[in-house]
């Protein structure tokens, strides 16, 4: 006999509770992303003027340092010569082919060297030099600080009672404020000689008249307008490569991310720089005047 098995009626499975469901987070807006941008930005200058303040202030302590900052001359101006004379020489030649290229249409190719001279005197000496030379210099600085600071030897320094600003910061600062104005005045006679030669050879210009040409165009308000901006770009390369050398961290990844950001930096903050400091130069040495 067979026992009747009590079907029960299936109960409803409950579903669990749902959680209130959140919208997904989003990413920021233009807004909020230009607000961090900017709150960056306002860091690292802060830092760079701190860095900077430390280093000046630090002059009027013993000892003067000036074992480093030769070998800093040595090291960022010297071994930068070939980088400049290469840029220099190429970029007269081409500026003196495309000026007589255009104003051969017009019949006056003998204007090719006044032209060329007063480009290369006002601007394309320094802030080529500037620009070429400073990525160099930016991207040494930074990797050699920054390999010390990742390895733990900056921090060896303090421990020693000695100032890495000092020690570091200064005779880069001091030695690229020195060497830069160097280095454009060799890039502005070798560049002017690379114009004159492809000059010659090109157009058939006689090299005489076009340096006589190039000559009495050119004076020492010209020379001023140019020359002072050296200064400034050396002081502007070696604070951002030690900036960024300083703020290395994670490695030798870190390392290379500091180099790259010190060559950006360094081109953009000498083309802005160009523009305040051409300002500045036609209000103290007006051209016509």
């Amino acid at each position: 006999m067979t026992q009747a098995v009590e079907q029960t009626p299936e109960q409803p499975q409950q579903q669990p509770p749902q959680a209130a469901s959140l919208p997904p987070a989003g990413d920021p807006n233009f807004i909020e992303r230009f607000g961090a941008r900017f709150r960056a930005f306002f860091e690292h200058f802060g830092h760079a003027s701190r860095m900077t303040a430390g280093a000046i202030t630090s002059i009027f302590r013993r000892p003067l340092e000036l074992d480093s900052i030769l070998y800093q001359f040595e090291a960022l101006g010297v071994r930068s010569l070939s980088i400049a004379a290469i840029t220099a020489v190429f970029v007269g030649m081409v500026m003196a082919v495309q000026f007589a290229f255009g104003l051969q249409r017009f019949g006056g190719m003998e204007y090719t060297g006044r032209v060329v001279a007063i480009s290369f005197t006002r601007e394309l000496a320094p802030t080529l030099t500037a620009v070429i030379v400073g990525g160099r210099i930016a991207a040494g600085i930074a990797a050699e600080l920054g390999s010390m600071n990742v390895t733990e030897q900056i921090d060896a320094i303090r421990s020693l009672g000695a100032d890495p600003l000092k020690k570091l910061v200064l005779p880069r600062v001091v030695a690229c404020t020195m060497v830069m104005p160097l280095l454009c005045s060799f890039a502005l006679v070798l560049g002017f000689s690379g114009a004159m030669l492809i000059m010659n050879v090109e157009f058939g210009l006689p090299m005489k008249f076009f340096l006589q040409s190039a000559l009495s165009s050119v004076n020492f308000r010209d020379i001023y307008s140019g020359m002072f901006k050296c200064p400034v770009y050396g002081a502007m390369i070696a604070i951002i490569g030690c900036h960024f050398g300083l703020l290395t961290r994670g490695g030798t990844e870190g390392v290379g991310h500091a180099t790259t950001a010190a060559v950006v930096t360094t081109s953009i903050a000498v083309l802005v720089a160009d523009f305040f400091l051409t300002k500045v130069s036609f209000l103290l040495w007006p051209a016509g005047g």
